[in-house]
């Protein structure tokens, strides 16, 4: 048994991905399941984003999205489809990449997943240095709590949950607040829009679940 677990993150930038494309269009945050590949090469796609009917209109238009299906709520554009565009991101997977999360913004991803100890790791980053537009954003241990339920009790995805934390630790709730939205996902890596739009799917996902 391997008693260590790794977390890893990653920034694409340049791979051509359908979903990355439509975001230098439409200026909006995409969160992604992990994309599954089929026996014929192309990927099964499900994410959402922000109500917005201008990203349905780019994706339709798009020659590599097939069989694109959108459910329309008042808070979120729920998406289904099939891409012929290869994803960059299974090389990484057939190396022992564990990806749990995908986000999709300004013309590029960043992706989150688990490594199962340091020599699956050693090729994970060998794979990624051979691959163009892949670079490490952070790696860490996973922590006993990691995979705590506080996620799955409040309908979170690991990045909303993640900002919370981190919001709530650097003191983003405090009255008076002193810190910004700004520093909070200067600390996390991300845009200050992106980590706004995790911060409202989280608190919708909250209510959600109190209010029923």
């Amino acid at each position: 048994m391997i008693d260590e677990c790794l977390v890893a993150e990653f920034r694409i930038d340049g791979d051509d991905c359908p979903l990355a494309r439509a975001t230098t269009s439409v200026p909006v945050t995409i969160d992604a399941s992990a994309p599954q590949l089929r026996a014929d090469g192309n990927v099964l796609l499900h994410f959402t984003a922000p109500p917005d009917d201008r990203l349905p209109d780019v994706l339709d238009e798009d020659d590599t999205i097939r069989y694109l299906h959108v459910t329309r709520t008042d808070d979120a554009y729920t998406y289904r489809c099939l891409s012929k565009h290869p994803c960059v991101v299974h090389e990484l997977v057939d190396v022992g990449f564990l990806v749990e999360s995908m986000q999709y913004s300004d013309g590029g991803a960043t992706m989150r997943g688990a490594v199962v100890g340091n020599e699956v790791l050693r090729g994970v980053m060998e794979k990624a240095g051979q691959t163009v537009g892949i670079q490490l954003q952070r790696v860490y241990p996973l922590r006993t709590d990691e995979e705590s339920t506080i996620g799955r009790a409040w309908e979170l995805t690991s990045a909303q949950e993640e900002s919370l934390e981190v919001a709530y630790e650097m003191g983003y709730f405090d009255l008076p607040r002193t810190i910004t939205a700004e520093d909070v996902a200067t600390e996390l890596g991300i845009s200050k829009s992106a980590f706004l739009e995790r911060l409202r799917r989280a608190q919708h996902s909250v209510y959600g679940v109190l209010f029923g």
